[in-house]
């Protein structure tokens, strides 16, 4: 596998040293993802923006985004994401049963949260090639159009931290290390 540079505020391009002082403010340190995506500084902007967006500027709350950001994460087996938002999740206060129930793909505890895990697992899955039904389930589930099309920003943010992730094999940060997962498999008896 390639070596990937895990950068600080001296080693990162110039351009990205702006965004790392943002993560610096922000989280108190400089995320590994972060230091990662600061190899390309257009990657680590629109990551930051697209988080941004979706954290603050979506319908959804605590809880929903959480379902979203984790069932992409989990889906992904997207072993930094799923610890790093296990934290996040703790921040915000989410219950440990959504987490956990997320983490382990376990049903949630409701069933507007379980529809809004399966939409967004049907969106991964099928490349946005969501059938109607699919759809229509969401909607039914008391979720409007507007978060349909949210669930699609919050993938967008996914597929950049995922990937990047797989491909760096971008260490699980310090104070992450104490969520650390492995998917479940579920032929292992």
């Amino acid at each position: 596998m390639t070596d990937f540079t895990i950068h600080s505020a001296e080693t990162a391009p110039e351009e990205s040293r702006p965004l790392l002082e943002t993560s610096q403010k922000t989280f108190g340190r400089i995320p590994g993802l972060h230091a990662v995506m600061a190899e390309a500084p257009a990657l680590l902007e629109g990551y930051q923006q697209l988080h941004k967006l979706f954290a603050e500027k979506t319908s959804f709350d605590k809880d929903e985004l959480t379902v979203v950001w984790q069932s992409i994460n989990v889906e992904h087996e997207c072993h930094y994401c799923v610890p790093a938002h296990t934290g996040i999740a703790k921040k915000m206060k989410v219950d440990d049963a959504i987490t956990n129930a997320l983490r382990d793909e376990t049903p949630l505890p409701n069933d507007r949260l379980e529809a809004l895990r399966s939409f967004t697992l049907a969106t991964v899955r099928d490349r946005g090639n969501v059938d109607a039904a699919a759809v229509d389930a969401f909607l039914a589930a008391g979720f409007t159009k507007r978060q349909v099309l949210e669930v699609i920003l919050g993938v967008s943010q996914k597929v950049m931290s995922n990937y990047t992730n797989h491909l760096a094999e971008t260490p699980v940060d310090e104070p992450m290390k104490a969520f650390a997962w492995e998917k479940a498999r579920k032929d292992a008896a």
